[in-house]
């Protein structure tokens, strides 16, 4: 009996301290509010009642985008409520929204350097380095250089300092064949994932951005066009694509007083980059001068750093690998246009590896570790 009330004793002498060493606790770390428990995030582990723990795991599906009005001007200063986002159709909840401007810039400078662009590698010099003057911000921005041919190799990690980004650029030489879609994925799995994706309910602290500058035709890739867009959609990178071809220019309207009245007559591989610059979020571009591009340079820039995010679980999800289309709406404001990318790679089976982690811009929920730049459900055709 007297060692059960010795128990006892000690237990409430205890539970009476409990209270002032976490009041201490709160003064040394400032006046902090109480604050009501938060959920957990998705995939993250939650306490229980019971001390255990438990790991709680949603499908999330993040977009990032932009908003224009009719004078394709950006529009900032929206609010979750202004927004519906459907999924193959169907209205979803937002169930995360955000505002992000003026995140530090990550990006991949990719140049075809196979013999197709040859007559053009010095429309590709002048071009990636006009843009990396144009956009970078020393310090706080930084790129890197990858070249493909046969193969891709970075010529350039990444770095702020625009004259090393320019002394690698200007020498580069053409040869060899065509590997498009082996080198947007390496770039997204080896590059471009760093650093590492928060979790789908928090916004990225950068924003992850490539530059194509092609022809469009690849005749070399071990990867298909769908794995490198299922990845760069994964790894939330958005592509941005420069044609390098002249072929949709008559001999007739290649005077460059006359742009104005030129056709476009996209290629086979323009179509391409158009198709690998929307699924992204992106756009593609088709300039015959340099000079063309120094606007649309500009208008990137503001756009990367004036975006939107929200994220929304799928209602009905299944596991079966299927490509979602997705779109976002401003009901309310006739005229406004959304830059998003046009859909999402559903996780094929709770067994498979995915190709991001709980960050990735695909449904959330993969399994804790999962090795990032694997590809895994079925590919879009």
């Amino acid at each position: 009996m007297n060692q059960t009330k010795v128990l006892i004793s000690a237990f409430l002498a205890a539970a009476l301290l409990l209270p002032a060493s976490a009041g201490r606790a709160q003064q040394a770390s400032g006046d902090a509010k109480p604050q009501a428990p938060s959920a957990p995030a998705p995939n993250q582990q939650a306490p229980s009642q019971s001390g255990q723990t438990f790991t709680v795991k949603v499908n999330l599906v993040d977009v990032l985008f932009t908003v224009l009005n009719r004078r394709n001007k950006l529009v900032p200063d929206l609010e979750q409520g202004d927004f519906k986002v459907f999924d193959e159709g169907k209205p979803q909840e937002i169930r995360y929204f955000s505002k992000q401007s003026d995140l530090p810039l990550r990006i991949g400078m990719l140049l075809d350097t196979s013999n197709s662009i040859r007559d053009r590698i010095k429309f590709e010099q002048d071009a990636s380095v006009s843009f990396l003057f144009s956009v970078l911000r020393r310090n706080k921005d930084e790129a890197f250089v990858m070249t493909f041919d046969d193969e891709p190799q970075i010529i350039q990690g990444f770095t702020s300092d625009t004259g090393a980004l320019r002394d690698q650029i200007m020498g580069t030489r053409a040869g060899g064949g065509t590997a498009i879609y082996d080198a947007i994925y390496e770039a997204c799995s080896k590059e471009l994932n760093h650093p590492p994706r928060p979790p789908g309910d928090q916004p990225d602290v950068v924003r992850r951005v490539m530059i194509l500058i092609s022809d469009g035709e690849d005749n070399l890739s071990l990867h298909t066009r769908s794995e490198a867009i299922e990845l760069a959609q994964r790894t939330s990178v958005v592509i941005y694509t420069i044609s390098t071809s002249t072929q949709w220019v008559s001999l007739s309207e290649t005077d460059p007083n006359k742009t104005a009245d030129r056709k476009y007559h996209l290629t086979d591989g323009d179509k391409i980059l158009q198709d690998l610059a929307e699924e992204t979020g992106g756009r593609a571009f088709f300039p015959y001068h340099v000079d063309d591009l120094d606007q649309s340079f500009q208008d990137i820039g503001d756009e990367l750093r004036n975006q939107y995010s929200i994220a929304y679980q799928p209602a009905n999800y299944v596991l079966d690998g299927r490509y979602h289309k997705i779109k976002v709406e401003v009901p309310d404001h006739k005229g406004y246009q959304v830059r998003a990318r046009r859909g999402y790679y559903a996780r094929a089976n709770q067994g498979n590896n995915a190709a991001g982690d709980s960050g990735s811009s695909g449904p959330q929920g993969q399994p804790q570790g999962a090795p990032r730049g694997t590809p895994q459900g079925s590919s879009k055709p």
